[in-house]
């Protein structure tokens, strides 16, 4: 039995030291990102490339610390508290929805 969670935690671990190759190996190349509302806020790689990017380089205090799991079928919803995006002293409490399909993130949902 394949460990569902593995590409939610090695992503996690890859933001958390804004290794943006080992993050981006977590996706596949047709995932696309929403807010809570359904909003498109990424539709594919290339694009999360490019805004993860600049986040990285522009955060060097970033960090998400991984507050709860839960492992439903082919989903991994994160509850998380990330810290230093931007440069922002505020702690941002977050709900990550990941869709994995052949162990490749290819859906993301941002509830906060």
């Amino acid at each position: 039995m394949t460990n569902i969670a593995a590409p939610a935690q090695k992503q996690l671990d890859a933001y958390n030291s804004r290794n943006l190759d080992e993050f981006m190996e977590c996706y596949s190349e047709t995932c696309f990102v929403e807010d809570g509302a359904g909003n498109v806020l990424m539709e594919n790689k290339e694009a999360m490339r490019k805004r993860y990017e600049l986040l990285f380089a522009e955060s060097p205090d970033l960090h998400c610390r991984l507050v709860s799991r839960i492992v439903l079928e082919s989903y991994v919803l994160d509850e998380e508290r990330v810290t230093g995006s931007r440069g922002s002293k505020e702690e941002r409490h977050v709900v990550a929805v990941y869709k994995i399909e052949n162990g490749l993130i290819t859906h993301v949902r941002f509830l906060y």
